[in-house]
């Protein structure tokens, strides 16, 4: 494996806001990550290369309770004041849990995040910009 949590930590130090995403998944990639998933309940990501090794982080935080109903339209809202900058990580946590998202998948390659529900569907997907 190429990478280490410790490197993946450090870069995500770095961000203080979604505003700083774009240069973090920059960051990762040239670790050698090709795609990770984010679980919300209790923060833990798994990291991917192409060879499909994978480490994770473990639980980064108390459980959340993801609520079994997607709310996308208020998601979406919550979505757009994280990725300017007005929510930190743990409140965006918090966002998604309330509005039904499970997760998400960053797939770096095609620099696109998948976000999904608690029945594994996906329910919005975006671009990462460059």
């Amino acid at each position: 494996m190429k990478f280490t949590i410790e490197e993946i930590k450090s870069e995500h130090q770095k961000v203080k806001s979604g505003a700083d995403f774009p240069k973090y998944i920059q960051a990762i990639k040239n670790l050698g990550i090709s795609h990770y998933i984010a679980y919300v309940k209790d923060g833990n990501t798994e990291y991917f290369d192409s060879e499909k090794n994978s480490a994770n982080t473990g639980s980064k935080y108390e459980t959340l309770s993801i609520s079994e109903i997607s709310n996308l339209d208020e998601f979406k809202l919550k979505v757009k004041l994280h990725q300017q900058g007005s929510t930190d990580y743990p409140t965006f946590c918090k966002d998604c849990a309330e509005n039904g998202v499970k997760g998400w998948r960053m797939d770096l390659a095609e620099m696109t995040c998948t976000y999904f529900d608690m029945k594994d569907i996906d329910i919005l997907e975006e671009k990462v910009p460059a």
